[in-house]
């Protein structure tokens, strides 16, 4: 049954029948509730156990999943994305998948492990270097999810730029060293003092915005040597332009993290401990009736961050 169900911008996509959705589909990826019922051979719930769930179903036998690149998988069902989601009373998920949650975390709080998931994924695969300068572009849900584990990952300094002053208060009083203001539009806005903070710039960039045009301004506050992580969704027709030899010249990297698989108890780890604090992102809350007017919200409010539907 369940109790929380979070919008993120990966739903807005999804929506128009982008990233990876396939129709007919009740979406909602990052869920958590209480088990309702247990098929014959469960062994390790029964009803009331309050829970979370991974998403991500993998069929163990392809290419990928032989190769142990389960995330590759060719026939990857993930619930709210291709396979019935969270968006409902209730979702039917393998025994397997299931993670039980501690009492102190409310519903709320622990539908987040899906996206903390996606953020444990993507710091092994982009995997930030000890005392490291660290920039995150984007103060979303996700963004401030992935500052927050940046800053018990050993980064020595954080700086989190995004247009928003209020999410930039959050960044600052939860993980970041210095924020700054930057503008969508002028990409000039905020350029001067992002170069200050780090004058020959930063080993480690997150594009968690979904915006490619980021990705281009990324690559020219990098160190040489260092790493851009692309870790927002873009729409699959945008495009960037960089230059072969910068990238070649400079032994930029530029790097890919997609969803996760295998990461929910990491990412339980860091929710449950605190060391990633989420209940201040928590913005709005909707009943499963009011779906609609919750996807506005999060595409029309400039200070929404987290949204979630409660069935």
């Amino acid at each position: 049954r369940v109790r929380a169900c979070g919008i993120c911008k990966t739903d807005l996509h999804i929506h128009k029948g982008r990233f990876i959705a396939k129709f007919p589909l009740t979406p909602g990826h990052e869920f958590a509730g209480e088990v309702e019922e247990v098929g014959s051979g469960v062994e390790g719930f029964r009803p009331g156990d309050r829970v979370t769930a991974d998403n991500t179903e993998l069929c163990g036998s392809c290419y990928y999943c032989r190769r142990n690149q389960p995330l590759f998988c060719e026939n990857f069902l993930s619930h709210g994305c291709n396979a019935p989601g969270g968006f409902a009373e209730y979702v039917l998920i393998k025994e397997e998948k299931v993670f039980k949650i501690p009492d102190h975390l409310s519903f709320e709080e622990a539908s987040f492990t899906e996206p903390t998931a996606c953020v444990v994924h993507s710091l092994d695969v982009a995997q930030p270097e000890p005392a490291s300068e660290a920039l995150v572009f984007g103060a979303g849900p996700a963004g401030l999810v992935l500052a927050q584990a940046l800053r018990h990952s050993g980064v020595g300094k954080l700086v989190v730029a995004a247009p928003n002053e209020f999410k930039l208060g959050l960044a600052k009083k939860l993980a970041a060293d210095e924020v700054v203001k930057v503008d969508k539009r002028d990409p000039s806005v905020g350029q001067k003092e992002l170069r200050e903070i780090c004058p020959k710039g930063y080993d480690i960039i997150f594009e968690a915005t979904g915006d490619p045009r980021v990705v281009e301004r990324a690559i020219s506050l990098i160190k040489n040597g260092g790493k851009v992580v692309i870790f927002g969704v873009a729409p699959e027709e945008a495009r960037i332009s960089v230059s072969p030899y910068e990238i070649y010249k400079r032994e930029i990297k530029l790097i890919g993290t997609f969803a996760q698989t295998h990461c929910f108890e990491r990412a339980l780890h860091l929710l449950s401990t605190g060391k990633v604090r989420v209940g201040e992102l928590v913005t709005h809350i909707f009943p499963l009736e009011d779906y609609a007017k919750a996807l506005n919200t999060l595409l029309t409010d400039p200070n929404a961050l987290k949204v979630i539907v409660r069935p």
